[in-house]
């Protein structure tokens, strides 16, 4: 299953485009601008801080569209090992997960040249990692998710609580750079390039499980 190509186009645009607008106003917008989640549609829109701020609050919009926050953490002393991750059953050491409040439920997607492909689930994996994790229980619906990444020939896993647009964003650049079955060094730089950007400007969580 792949998510909507909607969720994914802005983020195979160049990211300095002219004439960005709001796409809720047409109110023009800067680069560095806020986004909106279309909970029934998955779709991402690029919204001004004042549309951005009408969706905040739990319900508002009748609950269609919320605000995605601003939130980067990365977390180093996570507790996901490589024996959990086989359990996870995700076929790739890279994914994010999040949980939809459409399907009622908890989904984990991973990037490749095709989109974002929906991974199964197992119910007992998930609620494991959060038991080990406790950060992992206050990831706000549908606009946060945890972003996994364990870089090539390591071990272990990056791990990072992120808005769920900085998701997309990686997903556009697997897409973008991607070749053949392997991916190509080109793919795996910009991979790496991405999760050291995404250190560069997260937070670091204090304390072991903070």
């Amino acid at each position: 299953m792949t998510e909507p190509l909607g969720a994914l186009r802005q983020f195979l645009q160049p990211r300095t485009a002219p004439g960005k607008k709001c796409e809720m106003c047409a109110t023009p917008l800067p680069d560095d601008h806020s986004h909106v989640v279309n909970v029934e549609t998955r779709q991402i829109l690029c919204s001004c801080r004042p549309c951005h701020l009408l969706f905040t609050q739990p319900g508002a919009g009748r609950g269609k569209y919320r605000a995605v926050p601003d939130r980067h953490v990365y977390h180093p002393s996570f507790n996901l090992s490589d024996a959990h991750w086989e359990r996870l059953q995700i076929p790739v050491r890279m994914a994010f997960f999040f949980y939809n409040s459409v399907l009622e439920r908890n989904v984990a997607f991973y990037p490749g040249p095709a989109g974002a492909t929906e991974s199964l689930l197992g119910l007992e994996a998930w609620r494991e990692l959060v038991e080990d994790n406790p950060p992992l229980a206050g990831l706000l619906p549908d606009v946060e998710a945890l972003l996994v990444y364990g870089g090539r020939g390591r071990p272990g896993f990056d791990c990072f609580i992120v808005p769920i647009n900085v998701c997309y964003e990686l997903v556009g650049q697997v897409r973008l750079h991607w070749k053949g079955l392997s991916g190509g060094e080109e793919a795996w730089h910009a991979i790496d390039r991405f999760f050291a950007q995404l250190r560069a400007r997260s937070e670091v969580a204090k304390g072991a499980l903070q």
